[in-house]
């Protein structure tokens, strides 16, 4: 019966990406999944070993190869790159649900999508709620990563996010540079999925934490609480500056989220990611979720992350001269 309660077969779509390869390789550790990447008939990208390939066809009308991949699948894990068409996700999602797949974690990865005055004005978290709402009314339950902006990804794509140009030694603090957020790894994402997997499904007595818990939720999981200033502290251990050898600037964090909105209306790319941010930094606590919702980090035995490690692997980011819209 207790073998009966346990998720042990998961498609992910996206196993090769940022964030999907740290979900494959953390589930993969456990032993205790068989793990399936849905990918492109086309697709090449190297997969973690150990995975299984199911190939398959997002422009098939009929949906019949993603819903045959997905047959037998209990967990359905989505991560799409900047690029996908909104459609694809809804696609997949249809095709889960025809396929009986009975829980899915959409591509929502991010702040409080829960947080009504986030979804009115954060650019982001009304359509990431109308997905987890399409989920459910299909049939199977929504499980939603709520992690925060992601840290290595935030501080090292320059300062339009989280303030910070590396490279040129410059940072912009929102107000005074102490409001606090919630931020995390993609490492820790991977471990926190690989945890709730670990759960099983229903519990068995009360008290007992399970998968089921968290259906049609938010799984709150971080890796940091802390402020700009706190990541300006952290690069300078890592890469031995000071405050004096930056230059740094302050801005009111509101004045900085309508310029984000003036921008997006002149066409300009970067105004999107300048209002997304600024809004995460407003002093409501609404990306401080740590503190207003609480964390889920214990219940699935998650570790403390290092914060110089990951500002480390930022900063070699940087000066490799990553580029994740090349």
């Amino acid at each position: 019966m207790a073998e009966n309660n346990r998720i042990r077969n998961v498609a992910i779509v996206g196993a090769s990406g940022r964030l999907g390869k740290h979900f494959a390789e953390e589930l993969l550790k456990t032993g205790n999944h068989t793990v399936t990447a849905l990918t492109r008939s086309s697709g090449t990208s190297a997969l973690p070993t150990g995975i299984k390939v199911a190939k398959v066809d997002y422009e098939d009308e009929n949906d019949e190869s993603l819903v045959s991949a997905l047959r037998g699948q209990q967990f359905l894990v989505i991560t799409l790159s900047v690029h996908a068409p909104p459609s694809t996700q809804s696609k997949i999602i249809a095709a889960a649900a025809k396929a009986g797949v009975p829980y899915i974690m959409p591509n929502v990865y991010g702040g409080d999508i829960t947080n009504e005055s986030l979804r009115k004005e954060d650019l982001y978290s009304a359509g990431a709620w109308k997905s987890c709402l399409e989920i459910e009314q299909l049939g199977p339950a929504y499980v939603a990563m709520c992690c925060g902006f992601w840290y290595e990804w935030s501080l090292a794509l320059g300062e339009e996010c989280f303030g910070f140009d590396i490279k040129n030694r410059r940072a912009t603090f929102y107000d005074d540079g102490e409001t606090k957020i919630n931020s995390s790894t993609w490492l820790q994402c991977g471990r926190a999925l690989a945890g709730l997997l670990s759960l099983p499904e229903k519990a068995a007595e009360p008290g007992v934490a399970a998968v089921a818990e968290w259906s049609n939720k938010l799984l709150y999981v971080s890796s940091f609480r802390l402020s700009q200033r706190d990541m300006l502290d952290s690069i300078h251990r890592v890469t031995g500056s000071t405050d004096s050898d930056w230059e740094i600037k302050r801005e009111p964090t509101k004045q900085r989220y309508q310029d984000g909105l003036d921008e997006i209306q002149k066409g300009l790319r970067n105004g999107f990611a300048k209002a997304l941010y600024a809004r995460g930094f407003f002093p409501d606590g609404s990306a401080d979720f740590e503190t207003t919702r609480g964390l889920t980090n214990e219940v699935l035995g998650l570790p403390t992350d290092d914060l110089d490690e990951a500002t480390k692997r930022a900063v070699e980011m940087v000066e490799s001269n990553w580029n994740p819209f090349g």
